[in-house]
């Protein structure tokens, strides 16, 4: 029988002994996610170097093998071998699961399936890397490791930009090492449809290309499924001429007419192309939130309009072997019980009564919800409220299947914020493995489109939790972070500059104008620039400091917090063995804050000059802001650009973009730095006043 969860030991992952081979003293072997049975007895006698040849008594094949361990090689015989391998499909332990043990001078991992066995080499990888970094012998170990949810999937949103294709074979391989299992695609316009090919952008990949990168993920355990949205969030299809007739709306381009035949067709044809560009996939993610249809004015009700769409597409994708995914929130919304969701104050009670007074708005079209869909229950800050209980409830107890997707990026500017959301990624974790759920999605929305690479905390995290539930603390697991992305010299708590990053990225989103309006200074246009703060009056000095005092010691605190982690960054990329690139992009985020509250403060030693010496002087630093700017820029745009395609194609039809999101709101980069090239305009039109 596997072991219950609740017996599992843990033993420590430094060990102190009293005696070590050759003096090699201990390492601390931070494995990531945290394996659930991990027992260190000792120092073998490998070191990481030691360790070269494989051999397989049943001759079970090789996992796809990582940059750390290619050089690998078969041995001749069992004997010659450091490592001994095979799959047991026998093995006590669910799928994916694998033991691995070290002792003396051999290393055996048994798989009980390729999946396991190529875990178990994964954990390997990170005992040898650890064991370089730190100059110690492997440990003698016994690990027994499964996964607690058998679904494992990130979202991938390409919807507002394109990484270059590199970045997403390093990031399959990245995921691979973590135990993600499972990505779920949102294309839009990324997929170069060959059915409907007005609807691809220019720089969409072909269907070749995501067929290879689902190859290679496949290689790698990892299924590719895709999202195509509808019944809303279709502005990517609905903004060209063509498809206008075929909007819900005629005024608007954000949902389909359900009743409208050729509306499957288009839909169906998307479809198609997906699933042909992601071959390995078990899902077809077709969306269905956020939109209330009227079906011209039919005289239907919305949640009727929606499951007859939300039938004929599941219908579709059992056709086509795959299962539906829908976002459950409309049908609970028209039934008036999505507040109780995401209401943190409701108690079960409240909620209880709720449902009782409004369930029957959900019965009435109980008949009409597809049994083969799984509903998926998105909550990305309060998933264990009781109003978020129980409508997963509701859908396990009516026979129909449900999943969860929390988040590890929202609408945060710049960088993911509270912790990369740590805590509420645990929390759905935990709660969707207590329930038995067979998975859950890490969703990453591209809607404020920060650099990929700030994600990667939040996507560890959510690896850890899925994989192994709560074994460690949130302390620990950003440690664990540290060290498997950057250095077991840089995992301590001293170099936890991320979160100390958050405030001053906050700050920095509103400071140099009024009011949070920076996502929707671009749709403003001419008026953007009314939004952007006050400036220095000449012939009324220390007015305009006594009117922002609050902020600019605001700014003068944040400013001392990005200083003193330019400080740790820059140490952190002296002393890093991997994923400097992650370290730049991170410093170009503190950068890009520190312009505008350095901005800040050059405007306060203008107003406060009490001569016309210093009101020179301060005249001139003000006259610098703009080149101080185009240089920043220069840099940041350099950084970015190593992975980022950063430009939307000449020809590209922005759509009405409801939810005013940054990233479609400009064909090339500007809208990163909107709020500071609008300050710099309204700067520019003071000083050629002034003159």
């Amino acid at each position: 029988m596997k072991k219950q969860f609740s017996s599992l030991l843990i033993i420590g992952l430094t060990v102190l002994f009293s005696c070590q081979p050759e003096n090699k003293e201990p390492g601390d072997f931070n494995i990531l996610p945290l394996p659930q049975e991990l027992e260190i007895t000792g120092v073998s006698a490998l070191d990481f170097d030691d360790v070269k040849l494989y051999y397989s008594p049943n001759n079970s094949p090789i996992p796809i093998l990582s940059k750390s361990t290619e050089a690998f090689r078969p041995a001749a015989n069992q004997s010659k071998a450091q490592i001994i391998y095979m799959i047991d499909e026998d093995l006590d332990i669910s799928p994916e699961g694998y033991t691995l043990e070290i002792q003396g001078d051999q290393i055996a991992i048994t798989g009980k399936d390729q999946a396991g066995l190529f875990y178990g080499f994964k954990t390997l990888e990170q005992l040898i890397i650890d064991a370089k970094e730190q100059d110690a012998r492997l440990p003698e170990c016994a690990i027994t490791d499964f996964p607690l949810l058998s679904y494992r999937a990130i979202h991938l949103d390409v919807k507002h930009h394109l990484e270059k294709t590199s970045y997403y074979y390093d990031l399959i391989d990245k995921l691979s090492g973590y135990k993600v299992n499972a990505i779920i695609v949102e294309m839009e316009d990324k997929l170069k449809f060959v059915r409907q090919p007005l609807i691809a952008s220019a720089d969409a990949l072909t269907i070749e290309e995501w067929k290879d990168l689902s190859n290679y993920a496949n290689d790698r355990n990892i299924s590719i499924s895709p999202l195509i949205q509808g019944l809303g969030h279709a502005s990517f299809v609905l903004k060209h001429d063509k498809y206008k007739h075929l909007r819900d709306d005629p005024k608007s381009d954000w949902a389909f007419n359900p009743l409208d035949p050729e509306t499957y067709e288009v839909q169906f044809d998307l479809y198609l192309d997906a699933i042909e560009a992601t071959p390995y996939g078990k899902y077809l993610h077709v969306g269905g939130d956020e939109v209330h249809t009227s079906g011209r004015n039919s005289g239907k009700p919305a949640i009727e309009l929606q499951l007859n769409w939300l039938n004929k597409v599941s219908e579709f994708a059992a056709e086509h072997d795959r299962i539906p995914i829908f976002w459950d929130d409309m049908p609970l919304k028209h039934a008036g019980l999505i507040n109780a969701v995401y209401n943190r104050k409701m108690t079960a009670a409240e909620v209880d009564e709720l449902w009782d007074e409004n369930e029957h708005k959900l019965v009435e079209f109980l008949d009409l919800f597809p049994k083969n869909c799984i509903y998926m229950r998105w909550n990305y800050q309060s998933p264990n409220t009781p109003g978020n209980i129980k409508a997963m409830d509701w859908f396990r107890k009516n026979g129909l299947q449900v999943m969860g997707a929390t988040a590890g990026q929202t609408r945060w500017t710049l960088m993911p914020q509270r912790e990369s959301n740590i805590e509420n990624i645990r929390d759905f974790a935990l709660s969707s493995i207590t329930s038995n759920n067979n998975g859950l999605l890490l969703t990453l929305w591209d809607d404020d489109s920060p650099h990929f690479e700030l994600y990667q905390r939040g996507i560890i995290a959510f690896a850890e939790y899925t994989w192994t539930g709560e074994k460690r603390n949130k302390a620990a697991v950003k440690s664990a972070y540290r060290q498997r992305e950057f250095s077991h010299e840089l995992a301590a708590g001293e170099f936890a500059f991320v979160d100390e990053l958050e405030g001053p990225v906050a700050f920095w989103r509103d400071v140099l104008m009024e009011g949070g309006v920076r996502n929707q200074l671009v749709k403003k246009k001419d008026k953007g620039i009314l939004n952007i703060i006050d400036l220095p009056e000449k012939t009324n000095k220390g007015a305009w400091s006594l009117k922002y005092a609050d902020r600019l010691e605001k700014v003068t605190q944040n400013l001392e917090a990005t200083e003193a982690i330019a400080d740790k960054i820059e140490y952190m990329k002296a002393n890093s063995d991997r994923n400097d690139y992650s370290l730049e992009v991170y410093e170009q985020v503190n950068e890009l804050v520190r312009f505008s509250l350095n901005a800040m403060l050059t405007l306060k030693e203008y107003d406060q000059s009490s001569d016309l010496n210093k009101e020179n002087m301060a005249s001139e630093k003000v006259k610098d802001l703009p080149e101080e700017f185009k240089k920043m820029r220069a840099r940041f745009e350099s950084v970015y650009g190593q992975s980022r395609i950063l430009d939307k194609p000449d020809n590209y039809i922005l759509d009405q973009d409801h939810h005013n999101h940054p990233g479609n709101q400009t064909i090339n980069f500007d809208w990163q730095f909107i709020g500071e090239l609008l300050f710099l305009e309204k700067l520019g039109q003071t000083l050629s006043r002034n003159n």
